[in-house]
């Protein structure tokens, strides 16, 4: 048994073949992580006494193993091992969002969606690292050090979701969840050549997820296939009392009609994300796009041609602007998100330091010492942004550019029915490579912060093979879709990858 190759389809069928059982597969992802971890770091805490829904034995919730994996079960996840970024809540576990300020969090309730999979039967091996508070593009930003790409141990895995993507790629969980601000799913997927899906805003409840940009926020899996990101879809897809944002609709079968033929269907695909470096302006488009990148995407578009889609060229005028919008945006969410985060109410406390004598000694301790280089870098940006006499010039304007980048999307779906394109513009790179340069890694998420900003849906897919000094990395196509049509672009993406 290679538990590395595993899908949650291959393996309720082991379960059902009873070539083993969830308590023996458990094992075995124990061992492996236990092995692998060490290279990679994409765990920060692997749950080994826990019952398959919770890392605790003694929890209420806590399920038997040797019942779970029962192919009559009704839980359609019934012992499948997964992981959880640690900025989504598991009861009765550490949460630190990859921040010192939380490094002694323990949650006392579940997020919707680790709710969801428990009831569902999955087992939860442990809880993947992140950039400090899903802020980056590399997982370089992490309090509790780097992950590192399974294909490279040189080179990053994407951010902020890179020990999720990690994971799975490296085959110590059969599918995790991320959470994708400005693409921080489909960017790792894209570097670890595995599949990454962010659901349309308010499809999945942000309940429980530690908020970084509450209008930009979504949960959504990581896993080996389209199928999977299906089966794992229905279960966390929903409305939610407890989330305000999530959406009032009824969640379809995904897998339903998955296979069905995309013949006749319309994608589009955008000048902008391919316009040569000389042509591009500004700090969108397609400047910087690497042409081996290009040629794999392009092949891959070909592909889904010749699979029977009508290519149709398409303009999104505004995309140049996204980057510029996404980090004004955001950075004012962040400053008032994480302003909870004082040493009082939240957060390791400075407050037994002997130089703090007053209230703000301990605010300013706390914060200072807390929150890492780019957390600091953010809150700043968007406490200037928000400021008097700032306002008008920059957030506000944002806001309007927003409203028309949402406006391209709304028109292009009205001629087409899907967008694809490149993920990322180049393959992984170097470890330290961009760290030093935040405006170079704020470029590595050109193609997904639109998408966020829009509130539609998108998935990255491996769609070929770059060799950059001696090591083979993935490459991801972006497949773009209507609001709630996450079906559509699922069926784009199993058809690519069946055929």
């Amino acid at each position: 048994m290679d538990i590395k190759k595993l899908t949650i389809k291959s393996t309720l069928d082991g379960f059902n073949k009873k070539e083993f059982s969830p308590e023996e597969l458990r094992g075995e992802f124990l061992k492996l992580i236990k092995k692998e971890n060490s290279k990679l770091n994409a765990y920060l805490e692997v749950f080994r006494k826990a019952g398959p829904a919770s890392p605790h034995p003694h929890s209420a919730q806590s399920a038997d193993l040797r019942a779970m994996g029962d192919p009559q079960s009704s839980h359609p996840l019934s012992g499948v091992p997964c992981a959880i970024k640690d900025n989504i809540l598991i009861d009765g576990t550490r949460c630190t969002a990859g921040s010192k300020i939380l490094e002694n969090y323990v949650s006392v309730y579940d997020a919707t969606v680790t709710k969801k999979l428990r009831e569902a039967g999955a087992v939860f091996l442990g809880k993947t690292n992140l950039d400090e508070f899903a802020m980056g593009s590399s997982t370089e930003n992490s309090a509790f050090g780097p992950v590192k790409n399974p294909h490279d141990l040189t080179r990053v895995p994407g951010g902020s979701s890179g020990g999720s993507a990690a994971a799975v790629a490296a085959g110590m969980a059969v599918f995790a969840l991320g959470s994708d601000t400005g693409g921080s799913i489909r960017l790792p997927a894209s570097f670890c050549g595995v599949v990454g899906l962010k659901p349309t805003y308010g499809r999945v409840s942000r309940f429980g997820l530690m908020a970084m940009a509450s209008s930009l926020d979504q949960i959504g899996p990581i896993t080996k296939n389209a199928y999977d990101a299906a089966l794992v879809l229905n279960v966390i897809a929903g409305q939610d009392r407890f989330d305000s944002t999530s959406a009032l609709k009824e969640v379809p079968d995904y897998t339903s009609g998955i296979d069905k033929s995309i013949k006749g269907l319309k994608i589009g695909i955008p000048k902008e994300y391919f316009a040569v470096p000389s042509e591009a302006s500004g700090e969108g488009g397609g400047k910087g796009l690497d042409d081996d990148v290009r040629n794999a995407v392009n092949k891959a578009i070909s592909r889904l041609q010749n699979l029977g889609a009508e290519i149709i060229d398409i303009s999104l005028p505004h995309s140049e602007y996204a980057l510029a919008v996404y980090y004004i945006i955001m950075p004012c969410e962040v400053s008032s998100n994480l302003a909870r985060y004082d040493g009082i109410k939240y957060g390791k406390s400075k407050i037994q330091n002997p130089k703090s004598k007053t209230l703000m000694d301990v605010y300013l301790k706390t914060r200072g010492e807390g929150f890492g280089e780019e957390a600091r870098r953010r809150i700043m940006l968007g406490t200037y942004a928000l400021s008097a006499g700032y306002y008008d010039a920059y957030y506000k304007k944002a806001l309007e550019v927003r409203t028309l980048i949402k406006k391209d999307f709304d028109e292009a779906f009205k001629k087409v029915d899907l967008i694809a394109g490149p993920t990322a513009p180049t393959v992984a790179f170097k470890l330290g490579e961009k760290i030093k340069d935040p405006l170079e890694m704020y470029l590595s998420d050109v193609y997904t912060v639109a998408i966020n900003l829009a509130g539609v849906p998108a998935m990255s897919i491996p769609c070929g093979i770059v060799s950059k000094e001696g090591s083979n990395l993935p490459v991801g196509l972006q497949l773009i879709g209507k609001p709630f049509d996450e079906a559509t672009i699922l069926r784009v993406a199993f058809n690519y990858e069946s055929h």
